[in-house]
C-alpha cells in the first residue's frame, strides 16, 4: 500500500468520524425539541381540559339549580336524589330536563363523579381526579374559591341556599375539605289561588 493511499483512507475515516458525529448531535437536539414540543402539548391539554371541567361543572351546578328552584307548585323544594333525576325530572306530568345529557368527567375521562351529598341528596360533583391544576387563578364570578386549590378534586360545583354557585367546598370524608356545608332554605307551602 501506498502513503498516499493511506493518508486517502484516513482522511475518509476521519470526515466518517465527523459526519456520525455531527449526526448524534442533530438527534440529541432533536430528541430535546421533541420532548419540549411534548410537554408543551400535554399542558395545553391539561388546559384545554381544565376549561372543560369548569364548563361541564358549572352545566352539572346549573341543572341542580334548576331541580331545586324548579318544584311544582304546591311540591317542596328539593335536590335531586341521584344525577339521573337531573335527565328526566319525573315531578312533573311531562318529564323536565335540566341536564341535556350526562357528562363524562374530562380530566379522568370517566363516567363517575364525586357526589356532595346532603343527607341522601346530590347538592354538587366534583372531579375525582388527584391531578394538581393549571389554573390558579382567574376564575369566573362563583368560582374564584377555586384559586390556589392543589387538585381537581377540591374543585367543588354545587349550589348554596341562595341557588349561587357554593362559595366554599364543604369538607366530604375523603374528598374536597373546605369551609361550611351550605343549607337549604326549608320548604314552604305555595299559597294557594282563591277562587
Amino acid at each position: 500500500m501506498t502513503a498516499h493511499a493511506g493518508l486517502a483512507r484516513r482522511r475518509t475515516r476521519r470526515a466518517d468520524g465527523i459526519v456520525l458525529l455531527a449526526l448524534l448531535i442533530a438527534l440529541t437536539l432533536g430528541g430535546i425539541a421533541l420532548m419540549a414540543a411534548v410537554d408543551v402539548w400535554a399542558l395545553a391539554r391539561q388546559r384545554g381540559q381544565e376549561q372543560e371541567l369548569l364548563f361541564v361543572g358549572d352545566q352539572y351546578r346549573r341543572a341542580i339549580q334548576r331541580y331545586y328552584f324548579g318544584a311544582p307548585p304546591g311540591t317542596p323544594r328539593v335536590l335531586p336524589a341521584r344525577i339521573e333525576d337531573l335527565l328526566e325530572d319525573d315531578r312533573y306530568p311531562m318529564p323536565v330536563r335540566h341536564l341535556r345529557r350526562a357528562y363524562r368527567d374530562p380530566v379522568t375521562g370517566s363516567d363517575e363523579w364525586g357526589l356532595l351529598r346532603l343527607g341522601d341528596r346530590v347538592a354538587g360533583v366534583y372531579s375525582l381526579s388527584e391531578k394538581a391544576p393549571v389554573k390558579q387563578a382567574g376564575f369566573a364570578a362563583g368560582y374564584q374559591h377555586f384559586e390556589g386549590l392543589k387538585s381537581y378534586r377540591e374543585w367543588l360545583f354545587a349550589i348554596s341556599s341562595t341557588g349561587r354557585p357554593l362559595s366554599a367546598n364543604p369538607h366530604l370524608p375523603g374528598a374536597p375539605a373546605h369551609g361550611d356545608v351550605p343549607s337549604f332554605p326549608p320548604p314552604r307551602p305555595v299559597p294557594r289561588n282563591k277562587t
